[in-house]
């Protein structure tokens, strides 16, 4: 019988929910110094994964906890495989994009301003238009999320290959396309320097006048200052952003007080949300590399995610 694979988690080895998630994939907690693969639960701190690498001499795996890796996409290289969180958190993001979206299209964000009755505002989802900037997980779910407000949905994707439930698939270099005649666009991508302000003043100015936009991937697809004039100015009908640039958005920041925007502090996914299913990925992921099978969340250097 094959011995466990031998595996570090850092950098805190204390982290008893993902301690047993290693176990259950029949893992062996070991040292840094010792390991064949590491389990990294810090999404912030690149340099203390550089650090630990160094010591990992030994180490031919690396995973990473969330599905964007910015932070550490400059330590990913050919001499480990790297693996995130790829698909992990997507049911509970989908669900959120669905809330803020429903929640902007109906004026939720007017309402809940209000210190007095006012007229009614908003329109419907059912039967409109979404597009969806990302293919991956998120998308994948909300698309189902979608399924009974009959919606014509495009995507926009990597590789424009067919999406159950989906009307239309545009490849990357088209995604302006997508903007136009939507009512609500959604941005589900990953963030890399080719998605690095993504949307700004003319593609604001793409959108219909009573379209929202929901951002639950990251704050840095979206030019904020170009997001600010075209919200003040009605460009479009609002915004939803779980994420914002500067991220956390500082208290007096214009976006707070418009009232076609909706923010809300990153939880698309809470840790509460979070644990079990990344212990999940965790213990599929140690029992696969004991397998010497294919992991699950492969990160591409290329790509850059």
């Amino acid at each position: 019988m094959p011995a466990p694979p031998r595996i570090a988690l850092a950098p805190d080895p204390s982290i008893s929910w993902l301690a047993d998630a290693i176990a259950d994939g029949g893992g062996h907690l070991v040292p840094l110094e010792e390991c064949e693969g590491i389990i990294w639960s810090d999404a912030r701190h690149p340099a203390a994964l550089e650090e630990s690498l160094q010591r990992a001499s030994g180490a031919r795996w690396v995973q990473l906890p969330f599905a964007g890796i910015e932070n550490f996409i400059h330590l990913v290289d050919r001499d480990h495989v790297w693996t995130c969180g790829k698909g992990v958190y997507a049911e509970p993001v989908a669900e959120m994009a669905l809330a803020l979206g429903i929640a902007g299209l109906r004026g939720l964000a007017g309402y809940t301003r209000a210190d007095q009755w006012t007229a009614p505002t908003g329109r419907n989802l059912l039967g409109g238009r979404v597009s969806i900037l990302g293919g991956g997980g998120i998308a994948e779910s909300l698309v189902r999320l979608l399924e009974p407000w009959d919606c014509h949905i495009t995507v926009v994707r990597r590789q424009a290959t067919d999406m159950e439930g989906v009307d239309v698939v545009l490849d990357p270099d088209r995604y302006v396309d997508a903007l136009a005649g939507a009512d609500l666009v959604v941005l589900a991508l990953a963030l890399t320097p080719d998605t690095e302000g993504l949307i700004g003043r003319d593609e604001l100015a793409m959108m219909e006048s009573h379209a929202w936009l929901v951002n639950v991937a990251r704050g840095r697809h979206i030019v904020t200052d170009d997001l600010v004039v075209a919200l003040r100015d009605g460009v479009i009908g609002g915004a939803a952003l779980d994420v914002t640039d500067p991220e956390p958005l500082p208290a007096g920041h214009p976006l707070w007080s418009l009232p076609n925007c909706i923010i809300t502090p990153h939880v698309g996914n809470t840790p509460e949300m979070a644990k079990p299913l990344l212990a999940e990925r965790v213990s599929q992921n140690v029992r696969r590399f004991a397998a010497g099978e294919p992991l699950i969340g492969l990160v591409d250097p290329d790509a850059g995610y």
